[in-house]
C-alpha cells in the first residue's frame, strides 16, 4: 500500500546567504555582456547603416542601467525570499518564482536517480544543487544552491530512502 505524501504547504527551507552572492555574480556577468553588445552597437552602428536614431543612443543606456540596478541589487534578494525547499519523510519538494510560482513535488517512492552538481560559480561560492529525477518528465525536482555538505547529505539520504522504498516494494 503506497502512503500519499503529506499534504503541500510552504516548504520549511530557505537557501543559504551564499547564494544571494552567486546571483549577484552572475548578475554581474550578465550586466558587463550586455553592456559590451549594447555599447558595442551604440558606438560602431553607424546611422547609413541603420544604426540607432539619436533617441536610442540616450534611451537605451538608461534602460539598461535601470535593468543592471535591478538585477544586481533586487532580484537576488528577492529570489532568496521566495525559493523554498523542504525534504519530508515522504516528499522532496519545492516552491520558486515570485510573480508566477511552481511548486514541484516528487514523493519518495518515485525517485529513480539523485545527483549532485557543482558548477564554477557554485565551487567558488561553496554551492551545489541536488537534482532528484522521477521517470515522468514533469517530475524532476532540483534544490539549487545548497551549501556543498548539505546537498552531499540531503542527496545521500534520498537515495538510501528512494532503495529502501524499492525494496520494500518488491
Amino acid at each position: 500500500m503506497t502512503v500519499a505524501p503529506a499534504p503541500v504547504r510552504e516548504p520549511a527551507w530557505s537557501l543559504p546567504r551564499t547564494a544571494i552572492g552567486l546571483w549577484v555574480t552572475e548578475s554581474l556577468i550578465g550586466v558587463v555582456i550586455t553592456a559590451l553588445v549594447v555599447g558595442a552597437l551604440l558606438i560602431w552602428v553607424p546611422a547609413d547603416l541603420g544604426g540607432p536614431v539619436p533617441f536610442l543612443r540616450w534611451a537605451v543606456p538608461v534602460v539598461a542601467v535601470l535593468d543592471a540596478l535591478i538585477a544586481v541589487f533586487v532580484r537576488p534578494w528577492l529570489k532568496h525570499r521566495v525559493y523554498r525547499w523542504e525534504v519530508t519523510q515522504d516528499a522532496v519538494y519545492t516552491r520558486t518564482g515570485w510573480l508566477s510560482q511552481t511548486w514541484t513535488l516528487v514523493p519518495v517512492s518515485r525517485i529513480q536517480t539523485v545527483d549532485v552538481t557543482r558548477g564554477f560559480l557554485q565551487q567558488l561560492f561553496g554551492l551545489a544543487t541536488v537534482a532528484v529525477f522521477t521517470a515522468s518528465s514533469q517530475g524532476t525536482v532540483r534544490i539549487w544552491h545548497l551549501e556543498h555538505g548539505v546537498a552531499q547529505r540531503v542527496a545521500d539520504d534520498l537515495a538510501a530512502r528512494a532503495e529502501r522504498t524499492r525494496d520494500q516494494a518488491t
